[in-house]
């Protein structure tokens, strides 16, 4: 009956193990392939643009309540 057990563990931990790997390949096609199409073709995967903002005075005026 111990035998049972531990092939039937076995084969769940297999099945654990063999599923997160391939979710995690999934999750790495899905982070490094191309996702814009240009042009020229797919653009390469890349960084997202951080942009700060302008001077204070360029936006909207908001009244603070104090």
């Amino acid at each position: 009956m111990a035998g049972e057990a531990g092939s039937g563990a076995l084969r769940e931990l297999i099945l654990v193990v063999a599923v997160g790997l391939a979710g995690l390949l999934l999750a790495m096609v899905a982070a490094f392939a191309p996702w814009h199409a240009t042009p020229a073709g797919n653009a390469p995967a890349g960084l997202v643009e951080l942009r700060s903002p302008g001077d204070p005075g360029s936006g909207p005026a908001v009244e603070q309540r104090g």
